[in-house]
């Protein structure tokens, strides 16, 4: 581990949402613009679309382009990886051929593995998890677990002995849920703050699980948190998924701001 007090980048999870325009985008501003807008704000985002469907490379060879040298991307891993816990080989040679683009342009920092709540600690889990890093053995996983049973000694401990990196979460205080636990398992730290929106997050609410936006006190509480991450890694990427009429756009300008970052 390191000593010395590594990088801290903030971020958003996605970037091109029509109810940014206003909020966070100008006025008028298109889609296919607003990478390039963003990354005037930014230097790092998450890539979600790869979530629901793996890319022709081409798509994110034009997102590439349209960011300034230096930009960083952290590409989510397909939901066939995570939900339905495929093994299928051809799925993530097709997931890693169409992020080449981003790769050969030093752009690409990693994967991020987001895992639904029924997705328990077991032995067949934690297999599936070893099995997909095999797979990313070239390149920084993270995992983001939402069931609770995962945040103990001994699985940081596996995590660590296999080289993936955890990703530390702030969600809503409900039984069952992840815990705001900071935590750093290989040389890069890993953030995702969810908003904590009770009422819609499983789904009764109505609305939008990730309608919320965080109050200055509440970021506070993850300042000493990532600080310390950042002692401990090289890099420490902080990402806000309250995307909800460009509320994560506001939460993570406003942690840049108590972290002293750069504009």
């Amino acid at each position: 581990m390191h000593s010395r007090e590594g990088k801290i980048v903030v971020g958003t999870s996605g970037y091109s949402f029509s109810d940014w325009v206003g909020p966070f985008y100008p006025e008028g501003t298109k889609k296919g613009d607003m990478l390039k807008e963003y990354s005037k704000h930014f230097g790092c985002v998450e890539v979600n679309s790869t979530y629901y469907r793996i890319p022709h490379p081409v798509v994110l060879r034009r997102m590439e382009e349209k960011t300034p040298a230096g930009f960083e991307f952290v590409i989510k891993a397909n939901q066939e990886m995570t939900h339905k816990r495929s093994k299928d080989l051809a799925l993530y040679r097709a997931f890693i051929d169409a992020i080449q683009p981003i790769v050969e342009a030093g752009k690409f920092q990693g994967v991020i593995a987001q895992f639904p709540w029924g997705f328990k600690y077991s032995l067949e889990n934690l297999a599936h998890l070893k099995f997909i890093k095999e797979r990313f053995s070239a390149c920084p996983l993270f995992v983001e677990f939402r069931n609770r049973s995962w945040t103990t000694e001994d699985i940081f401990r596996e995590l660590e002995d296999a080289g993936i990196g955890y990703c530390s979460v702030d969600e809503p205080n409900l039984r069952g849920l992840v815990p705001p636990v900071a935590r750093v398992t290989t040389d890069l730290g890993y953030v995702r703050l969810h908003g904590r929106n009770e009422k819609n997050w499983w789904g009764r609410g109505g609305g939008d699980r990730y309608d919320y936006l965080y109050s200055e006190g509440e970021l506070k509480e993850w300042v000493a948190k990532i600080q310390t991450m950042s002692r401990k890694a090289k890099k420490t990427f902080v990402f806000f998924n309250n995307c909800h009429a460009g509320q994560a756009a506001r939460n993570a300008q406003l942690m840049k701001d108590l972290l002293s970052l750069p504009l």
